[in-house]
């Protein structure tokens, strides 16, 4: 069973940043596609940020221009870079891995907490 373990969530002011990381226990390019997820209290967790092995990324309307989604295969580390974080950014962020093959498999992080003060 693949392990996601995130990294530098905290508080934050808002304009400020913050660098998230998720050291993954195998090879994260042989699992594929990696990404960031959050979710504030009360709501569901939604997409932030994915980025495939070939470095396609998509991101979340919200956090374009923000946000980076990062990668180091040789680390098997995954990393969000985020700037001039909002109040609206404070949750849960969850890392996410995504294998493909026969059938899909679908791997989580236990979250790290993000909160951006006013």
């Amino acid at each position: 069973q693949v392990q996601l373990v995130e990294s530098g969530g905290g508080l934050v002011q808002a304009g400020g940043s913050l660098r998230l990381s998720c050291a993954a226990s195998e090879s994260i390019f042989s699992i594929g596609v990696m990404g960031w997820y959050r979710q504030a209290p009360g709501k569901q967790r939604d997409l932030v940020a994915t980025m495939t092995t070939g470095g396609s990324t998509n991101y979340a309307d919200s956090v374009k221009g923000r946000f980076t989604i990062s990668r180091d295969n040789a680390k098997n580390t995954v990393y969000l870079q985020m700037n001039n974080l909002k109040p609206e950014d404070t949750a849960v962020y969850y890392c996410n891995g995504r294998r493909t093959s026969v059938r899909t498999y679908v791997y989580w992080g236990q979250g790290t907490q993000v909160t951006v003060s006013s």
